[in-house]
C-alpha cells in the first residue's frame, strides 16, 4: 500500500531515477490476457483519437480478436505532466478503451511514492504523487507537488456547467496561508498561482493587487497577456476601482471584454460596444450581458437593439453568429438560475428556445435564420421531451404550447434556411456535426457552397468543407477553379492538418477538380506538388491522384499503401482511384482487399466503412464512433447484400462499438430517444451476425 510518509521520505533522498523512469518501469510491468498497455507515446500519438489507432493498430498485430480493454497516454499530456529532466510536475492523464473495470484493476494503486485515480466510466484515470497535509489540510509551502495539488483543489469549480464558474469559500487558515505566500518581496511566476485562488474569491487585498501590478507590468512590458493570472488582476482592479484597470484594458485590447462584464459599469459597456462594433466576436457576449445589467434586462429586446448597431456598422456575419450564442447562452442560465434545474434540462431549453427565437418577430430574419438551424438538429428532441409520457414540462413551459411552437416552426425552417449554410470558423468538430447534412445537396446548398468558396474571406476550414462537397457530389465546375486560381494559390499552399475532418486539404480537392476538367491550371498545380517544397506537402500528393486516374497513378499508389509508411488518406485514394478505372462501386474494391499482405486492416476497416457511399466519402483519419454519418455508413456495410460475409462483419463491429450504441450521450448531435432506440433494436437483430 503505498502511503504519504513512504512517499516524502523518498523524496528527501537522492533520486537515482528520474520519476519518468519509474513510472515507465512500472507502466511495462502492466498487462494481462484481457488488458494491454501502450508503449509510452512518441510525438504521432498527439491525442486520444491517435491512441485509440495505436491501440487497434497493436490489437491487430498481436491478432487479438477477443474482448480486450487498453489503457496509455498521448504525448500532449506527457508534455504536461514531465518536465525536461524527466520529474513529475503535474498529474498524467491515462487514457483506456474497452471494460472500465478491467482497465481500473490492470492499472492497479500505481507504482511506489505515486498513486493513481479513478476518474469514472467517463474521465480518464490520473497519475500523480503521493503528497501530504497538516492538520488544518494545508500543504508544506516547500513541497511543490503538495502545493500544486492543494492549489488545484481549491480551483475546481462547485458546478462546471454553469458559467461564471464559482468557487467553494477559504477556510480562514486556507486564506491566511495564501496571504502569506504573497508577502513582500515574493516572486511574480510563483505568487501568480496564489493570486489566482484568492482572487476567484474576491480576495485580493488593494495592497496585494498593487504589488502584483507593478511586478507585471514590470516583467511583461509590451507582452501583459502572456501573464497567466492577468485576468484575475484586472478583475481585482476593477473591483477596487483602480483608475490603472483603463489604462491595462487600452492596452490588452478586445481580449480584456470578458473580464468587464464580471464589474458592470457604464463605462465597461461603452469599452465592450467599441470592442464588438470593431469586428471582434469574443466581445459581442460582454456587451450583451452589460447592456441587460445596465440598460435592458429584457433578453430579446436587448439582443434586437444589438442586432441593429452591428448591421448599421456592417460587422462580420461572425459576430451575429456570436450575438445568437450569447442570447442562448443568456436565456438558458437565467432559465437555470430561476429553475434551479441541472445542466441537462438546460441544454433541453436551449433547444426549446432556438425554436422560438426562430420564430420571435422582434428579432431580425438573420438571427432567426440562425436560430433556425441550431434548433434544425434538436427539434425532434423538444417534441419528443414534450411527448414523453409521465414527464414533467420544463418548468415554466406548457406542453400544448411546446407543440405548437415546434409545428410553427417546422413549417418555416425550410424558409428561413434557404441560402444559408453553417459556421465556416467553427471548429471541425461542429462542421464534422453538420455533415450528414449534405449527403444530397439542394439547389441552394449547391449556390451558398459555391458563394463561400470564391469568398475572399472564406479561410482553409472553409475552402476544404465546401470544396469537397461541391467536388464529391460532382457539381464542381471550373468556374470554382477559376474563382480560387491564381489570387489564392498563396493562401492555398499553406499547411492545413485534415486529420480529424470528413475533407481533404482544399488544395488537394482543386487540384483533383482541375485535374477533372483539364483545366489550364492543372499543370501548374501538379508542378507545385512534385517540387521539393514545403515538405508537408508530401504525404498528401498522392491523394491528388484522384483527379483523372490512371493506371500509372494506381500503380504508384498501390507501391504506397502496401509499405510501412503511415497512411493518411493513400489507401482511401487508391481504392476510389480503383473504382474510377473499373468502373465499379468502392466497397466492392475494399472488400476484394481484405486479407491481402501488406494492407493494415485497421486503415482498411475504415477504408470500407468510408467508401460506403462515393457520393460523399469520409475522410476521418478513423472511425468517428459518435459520428452520424459513420454510424448510418457502418450500418450500410453491414446490410449490403453484394459484400462478402467478412466485410460486412467490419461493418457490424463499428455499429456495436458506435457511441449511439454504448454511449449515446457522446454522440453529436444528440440523439432522440426513438433513435436510441431504434439503433438499440438494429444491434439486437443482428446478434448473430
Amino acid at each position: 500500500m503505498n502511503d504519504p510518509g513512504t512517499a516524502q521520505a523518498a523524496r528527501r533522498t537522492k533520486r537515482t531515477r528520474s520519476d519518468l523512469a519509474v513510472i515507465t518501469a512500472w507502466w511495462r510491468g502492466l498487462g494481462d490476457d484481457g488488458f494491454l498497455v501502450l508503449p509510452p507515446p512518441t510525438r504521432s500519438r498527439y491525442t486520444q483519437s491517435d491512441g485509440h489507432e495505436d491501440a487497434a493498430e497493436l490489437l491487430a498485430v498481436r491478432g487479438l480478436t477477443g474482448p480486450v480493454s487498453f489503457a496509455y497516454w498521448h504525448w500532449q499530456s506527457h508534455g504536461r505532466a514531465f518536465g525536461r529532466s524527466g520529474a513529475l510536475e503535474g498529474e498524467l492523464l491515462l487514457h483506456w478503451g474497452g471494460d472500465h473495470a478491467v482497465t481500473a484493476a490492470g492499472l492497479g494503486e500505481g507504482p511506489t511514492g505515486f498513486r493513481v485515480v479513478d476518474g469514472g466510466p467517463k474521465g480518464a484515470f490520473q497519475l500523480d504523487r503521493i503528497t501530504g497535509r497538516d492538520d488544518a489540510g494545508l500543504p508544506d509551502p516547500a513541497d511543490a507537488d503538495g502545493v500544486r495539488q492543494f492549489l488545484a483543489a481549491l480551483d475546481e469549480p462547485l458546478d462546471r456547467t454553469t458559467a461564471p464558474f464559482q468557487y467553494r469559500p477559504l477556510s480562514a487558515a486556507e486564506a491566511a496561508w495564501l496571504h502569506e505566500r504573497l508577502r513582500a518581496p515574493f516572486s511574480l511566476s510563483d505568487a501568480t498561482r496564489f493570486a489566482v485562488s484568492l482572487e476567484r474569491r474576491d480576495e485580493l487585498t488593494p495592497d496585494e493587487t498593487e504589488l502584483l501590478l507593478r511586478a507585471w507590468r514590470e516583467e511583461y512590458e509590451g507582452r501583459l497577456a502572456e501573464w497567466p493570472a492577468w485576468k484575475e488582476l484586472l478583475h481585482a482592479l476593477l473591483r477596487h476601482g483602480d483608475e490603472e484597470a483603463w489604462e491595462i484594458i487600452a492596452a490588452l485590447g478586445s481580449r480584456a471584454a470578458e473580464v468587464l462584464l464580471r464589474v458592470p459599469s457604464e463605462r465597461g459597456l461603452a469599452t465592450a460596444r467599441a470592442f464588438a462594433l470593431g469586428g471582434d466576436r469574443a466581445a459581442v457576449r460582454p456587451w450583451l450581458a452589460l447592456h441587460r445589467s445596465l440598460r435592458e434586462p429584457d433578453a430579446i429586446r436587448a439582443t434586437a437593439a444589438i442586432a441593429a448597431e452591428l448591421e448599421a456598422h456592417d460587422v462580420p456575419e461572425s459576430s451575429l453568429r456570436g450575438l445568437h450564442d450569447a442570447l442562448t447562452g443568456a436565456v438558458t442560465s437565467d432559465w437555470r438560475r430561476e429553475t434551479g434545474d441541472a445542466y441537462r434540462a438546460g441544454r433541453s431549453y436551449a433547444a426549446l428556445a432556438a425554436v422560438r427565437f426562430a420564430l420571435d418577430e422582434r428579432l431580425p430574419r438573420a438571427l432567426r435564420a440562425l436560430a433556425a438551424d441550431a434548433a434544425r438538429d434538436r427539434v425532434d428532441l423538444v417534441r419528443e421531451e414534450a411527448l414523453r409520457p409521465g414527464a414533467a414540462p420544463l418548468a415554466g413551459t406548457d406542453t400544448s404550447e411546446v407543440l405548437a411552437d415546434v409545428a410553427r416552426y417546422e413549417a418555416a425552417r425550410d424558409g428561413l434556411l434557404s441560402g444559408t449554410g453553417p459556421d465556416l470558423t467553427a471548429s471541425e468538430g461542429s462542421l464534422g456535426d453538420v455533415w450528414h447534412r449534405y449527403r444530397t445537396l439542394t439547389e441552394a446548398d449547391v449556390s451558398w457552397l459555391r458563394g463561400r468558396t470564391a469568398a475572399p474571406e472564406t479561410g482553409l476550414q472553409g475552402l476544404g468543407f465546401c470544396l469537397e462537397l461541391l467536388l464529391a457530389h460532382g457539381v464542381a465546375t471550373a468556374s470554382d477553379v477559376d474563382a480560387l486560381l491564381p489570387h489564392r494559390l498563396k493562401d492555398l499552399t499553406k499547411k492545413y492538418r485534415t486529420t480529424y475532418t470528413e475533407w481533404r486539404h482544399p488544395l488537394v480537392t482543386l487540384t483533383c477538380l482541375a485535374l477533372d476538367l483539364d483545366h489550364p491550371a492543372a499543370g501548374k498545380l501538379v508542378s507545385w506538388w512534385n517540387g521539393a517544397r514545403p515538405l508537408w506537402k508530401d504525404e498528401l500528393r498522392l491523394l491528388t491522384h484522384l483527379g483523372a486516374p490512371d493506371e500509372a497513378k494506381a500503380a504508384e499508389l498501390w507501391d504506397f499503401v502496401t509499405s510501412p509508411v503511415h497512411d493518411v488518406g493513400q489507401l482511401m485514394t487508391w481504392v476510389l482511384v480503383r473504382a474510377r478505372l473499373d468502373g465499379e462501386h468502392p466497397l466492392l474494391v475494399a472488400d476484394r482487399l481484405l486479407g491481402t499482405p501488406g494492407i493494415r486492416e485497421y486503415v482498411l476497416h475504415r477504408v470500407l466503412i468510408g467508401v460506403a457511399d462515393p457520393g460523399q466519402p469520409l475522410w476521418h483519419y478513423s472511425v468517428d464512433p459518435r459520428s452520424r454519418s459513420w454510424w448510418q455508413r457502418a450500418l450500410e456495410v453491414a446490410e449490403h447484400p453484394g459484400l462478402s460475409a467478412e466485410a460486412r462483419s467490419v461493418g457490424l463491429r463499428a455499429a456495436r462499438q458506435h457511441c449511439l450504441v454504448r454511449s449515446p450521450d457522446l454522440v453529436s448531435p444528440a440523439p432522440t430517444e426513438a433513435v436510441r432506440e431504434a439503433a438499440r433494436s438494429w444491434i439486437e437483430r443482428h446478434a448473430d451476425g
